[in-house]
C-alpha cells in the first residue's frame, strides 16, 4: 500500500470531511436553541390586541357658587402719624419699638420747663388784667354815683365805661392765653390716640423737634390698627360690569349695598381660609387703568395680616347653581378643543367636546358638553382613543373628591 494511503481513502479527505459533519451539527443545534429562546419570549409577551383598562365615573353633582381671584395687599383701617405739636427738645421715650399700644398710653415726653413757665407767666397777665377789671368797675361805679349829684359829666362817664370794656377784653384775652399756654404744656407729652402697633421712634431723646399744625411738625412715629383690617384689591372693567347686571337681575347682592362675602388665603397657605366681608366699593374708576377699587375687612386676632403684603383674595361671583364637575386628569386636550372621553355602546369611547367653569374643591365645573348619567374616563387617558374597546373599572362619584385632592385622578 503506499504510503499517506489507509484503504485507499487519502486522510486529507477524511479529515475534512470528518470536520464538517460536526459543523452541520452545531449549526443545527444552534438554530434549534434561537427558535426555543424566541418561542419563549414569544409566550411571554402579552396580546397587542387586548383593550386597555381605564377608570371610569359619573360626574359630581352639587350645588356651587361661581368666585373670582384676585391680588391685592393689605392695609391699616386706622393710621396716625404721631407729630410733634409744639417745638422743645425731646426728653424722654416711653414705648418698645414695634410693641402694641393702647389709646392714651404716654409715648413720648418733650422738655415740659419752658412751657411750664409760659403757664406762669399767663397766670400773672391774667391776674393783671382781672385787677384792672375790678379797679374799672369801682370808677365806672363812682363816676355814675357823681352823674347822678350831676358832679361829672356824661362824656366822663362814659370815658369810665368804655375803659371797663378795655379791661374786661384784656382779661379775656389774658385767659385765652392761658388756656394756650396749658394746652402747650399738655402737647409736650404725646400719648397714643388710638389701639395698634407702633413702628420705631424716629426721633431719639436730646434731639430738638419742632412744633406745628399739619405736616410741618416734627415726625415722630406712626401707629397703625391691626385688628380689624383691611384688605385693599382692584376689580377690572369686564368683572365689574358682570357684577352690576347680576345685581339688575337679583342674581347677586351688589357691593355697594350689601356686605358680599370675600376669602382670603395669605401666600404661603392653601385655599382661601380667612373670611371677610366687602366694606367699601369706589365710586369712580381709575382712569388710567380702567379698575375699581374695593377694600374687604378681616378679623385679625394673631397680627398675621400686617399693611403692606400682598395676599390672594376671591369675590362671590354668581348665585349658587346645580353643576356637574370632574377631575382635571379627565379633561384633554385635542388642538385648541378640550374633550373627555365617554363611554359608548359595547365599551367603547366617545369623544365629547366640553366647556370648562372654575375649580370647586379641585374639580372642575363642566359647563357644556356633558350629561349627568354619562360615565367618563377618569383614570388612563393615555392608553385611550376614540372608537377603541376598554375594560372599565366603575369608581364611585362621590370619591372623585378625595382622588382629586390625593393627586390622583
Amino acid at each position: 500500500m503506499a504510503p499517506g494511503r489507509e484503504g485507499g481513502t487519502p486522510l486529507t479527505v477524511r479529515s475534512f470531511a470528518g470536520r464538517g459533519a460536526r459543523l452541520r451539527r452545531f449549526a443545527i443545534l444552534g438554530a434549534c436553541a434561537l427558535l426555543a429562546a424566541c418561542d419563549s419570549q414569544e409566550a411571554e409577551l402579552p396580546a397587542s390586541d387586548a383593550p386597555p383598562t381605564v377608570t371610569v365615573a359619573q360626574p359630581a353633582q352639587r350645588e356651587v357658587t361661581d368666585w373670582d381671584e384676585f391680588t391685592g395687599r393689605f392695609v391699616a383701617v386706622e393710621r396716625v402719624d404721631l407729630r410733634a405739636r409744639v417745638s422743645g427738645y425731646l426728653d424722654s421715650v416711653h414705648f418698645r419699638d414695634g410693641q402694641v399700644v393702647r389709646r392714651g398710653e404716654l409715648l413720648f415726653r418733650i422738655d415740659p420747663r419752658p412751657l411750664a413757665t409760659a403757664v406762669a407767666e399767663a397766670e400773672a397777665r391774667l391776674a393783671a388784667a382781672r385787677s384792672q377789671v375790678l379797679f374799672a368797675e369801682r370808677d365806672v361805679n363812682r363816676t355814675n354815683e357823681l352823674l347822678r349829684a350831676r358832679a361829672a359829666s356824661e362824656a366822663n362817664a362814659e370815658q369810665r365805661a368804655q375803659a371797663l370794656e378795655s379791661a374786661r377784653a384784656q382779661a379775656m384775652q389774658a385767659e385765652a392765653g392761658l388756656q394756650r399756654a396749658r394746652l402747650d404744656l399738655e402737647f409736650t407729652e404725646i400719648r397714643a390716640p388710638l389701639d395698634g402697633r407702633i413702628g420705631r421712634h424716629l426721633v431719639s431723646p436730646g434731639n430738638l423737634v419742632s412744633g406745628g399744625e399739619a405736616s410741618s411738625g416734627t415726625l415722630l412715629a406712626s401707629i397703625v390698627a391691626l385688628n380689624p383690617i383691611d384688605f385693599s384689591f382692584d376689580i377690572d372693567q369686564a368683572a365689574g360690569l358682570r357684577y352690576t347686571r347680576l345685581a339688575a337681575t337679583g342674581a347677586r347682592p351688589s357691593s355697594r349695598d350689601h356686605p358680599n362675602p370675600v376669602e382670603l388665603g395669605l401666600l404661603d397657605e392653601t385655599g382661601f381660609p380667612h373670611r371677610g366681608r366687602v366694606v367699601f366699593v369706589d365710586n369712580e374708576a381709575d382712569a388710567m387703568t380702567g379698575t375699581v377699587r374695593i377694600r374687604a375687612r378681616f378679623e385679625n386676632p394673631n397680627d398675621s395680616m400686617i399693611p403692606g403684603l400682598f395676599a390672594r383674595i376671591r369675590l362671590i361671583a354668581s348665585a349658587p347653581y346645580q353643576a356637574l364637575l370632574l377631575p382635571d386628569a379627565a379633561i384633554a386636550t385635542d388642538q385648541s378643543r378640550r374633550v373627555i372621553y365617554v363611554l359608548g355602546p359595547d365599551n367603547r369611547l366617545l369623544m365629547r367636546q366640553v366647556q370648562l367653569g372654575p375649580l370647586h374643591d379641585g374639580l372642575r365645573v363642566i359647563r357644556g358638553g356633558l350629561k349627568a348619567e354619562d360615565e367618563v374616563v377618569v383614570s388612563g387617558l393615555p392608553r385611550v382613543r376614540a372608537g377603541e374597546p376598554v375594560v372599565p373599572v366603575r369608581m364611585p362619584a362621590d370619591q372623585m373628591p378625595a382622588a382629586a385632592a390625593a393627586g390622583r385622578p
